[in-house]
């Protein structure tokens, strides 16, 4: 199995989301194979709690702005991992330390990664 296109379509405006609240370190990982209930899972990387709550918040507002509401969230009163469940599309925000310790990419490697496209960010004058 490979993600659907549904998944693919979450994937790019929760990365671009992500990227506009200087999430860092994007990685994207088609878990459609493995998981029945989840296609991909989109794991983000933030410098600090305050800058991993704004994330999940950015991706959960551009997400339903589209039309697609969380299944369910958690972690957001902490602050160092949230996770925020759309169904075909789950996003995993870490603080930095809880990224290198979890290690989700080591834990999913035997599954491809999804390439993302960002937009362009506008030169700075």
């Amino acid at each position: 199995m490979t993600a659907s296109a549904h998944a693919l379509e979450l994937l790019k405006l929760a990365a671009a989301a992500a990227d506009s609240k200087a999430g860092e370190d994007l990685v994207a990982i088609d878990v459609s194979n493995p998981l029945p209930l989840a296609d991909i899972f989109l794991i983000v990387t933030g410098r600090s709690e305050r800058n991993v709550v704004a994330i999940a918040g950015e991706i959960e507002d551009k997400l339903t702005e589209a039309g697609h509401k969380p299944l369910r969230r958690e972690g957001r009163a902490e602050g160092r991992w949230i996770l925020v469940d759309f169904g075909d599309l789950v996003v995993h925000v870490f603080h930095e330390e809880e990224r290198v310790y979890y290690s989700l990419e080591r834990l999913w490697k035997d599954c491809p990664v999804v390439p993302i496209e960002l937009p362009a960010h506008k030169a700075q004058e």
